[in-house]
């Protein structure tokens, strides 16, 4: 049963427009993955494999893994192939993750590009006490996680990614099936992933942010789709 481990997967995707190292699928990519799958093995029971993996949502792979993550997507754009792809991933037993997206234009293209995989779903915004924010790590607060520039320039919120609308509060929305499951989680005004890649960087940043927020929110939502 050597293959018989759990497999982090990032999904590649197109983007639209102009973009920069914030806004696109490989975005905290490759430490990130590596960093975080080393510490879900050391951290938990699970047995993970040591190198991450990218597929795309149109490969046949993609329902070989439970869980896949979403880096970047605030300028996602999904052909109705990977939207199709998407929603029988989701809708047969499958997660996804998607991260590090800010302000109100990004949280309006997530929304329509979902709303192309699920026409007849909304989003559910989570608080504080449900169960995905305390089933391993029992988080007193919601996490947002900045990257590192933004931290050392004094900011707590990501405006390189666009306006924010007056909203710089972290929002967690949540897609469900018909049977209560939660499918997808969107991680809205948050970077998690940056606390996997640069944990190693800064004393100050690690502890406050990679320590307690990233990596304890991470194996929530993996333990919480593995196991629901």
């Amino acid at each position: 049963f050597k293959q018989d481990v759990f497999t982090f997967v990032r999904i590649q995707y197109d983007s639209f427009g102009s973009f920069g190292w914030w806004s696109r699928w490989d975005n905290d990519y490759p430490d990130g993955d590596w960093n975080f799958s080393y510490r879900l093995q050391q951290m938990t029971s699970l047995k993970v494999a040591p190198v991450s993996k990218v597929i795309r949502l149109s490969d046949p792979e993609l329902v070989d893994y439970p869980f896949v993550y979403m880096a970047g997507v605030g300028k996602i754009v999904l052909s109705k192939e990977e939207q199709s792809a998407l929603r029988a991933y989701l809708l047969n037993g499958g997660f996804v993750m998607m991260d590090d997206f800010w302000s109100t234009e990004s949280w309006a293209n997530v929304l329509n590009e979902m709303r192309g995989v699920f026409p007849d779903r909304e989003p559910i915004e989570l608080s504080i006490d449900h169960q995905i924010f305390h089933n391993v790590f029992d988080l007193k607060k919601l996490p947002q996680v900045v990257d590192l520039r933004t931290w050392r320039e004094g900011y707590m919120y990501e405006h390189r990614h666009g306006y924010s609308g007056g909203d710089e509060a972290p929002h967690f929305w949540a897609y469900f099936d018909d049977h209560g499951r939660m499918m997808a989680l969107l991680c809205h005004n948050n970077d998690l992933g940056d606390g996997w890649e640069r944990e190693g960087e800064n004393h100050e940043y690690f502890l406050r942010f990679s320590e307690k927020q990233s990596y304890p929110m991470g194996i929530n939502i993996i333990t919480y789709a593995l196991t629901h």
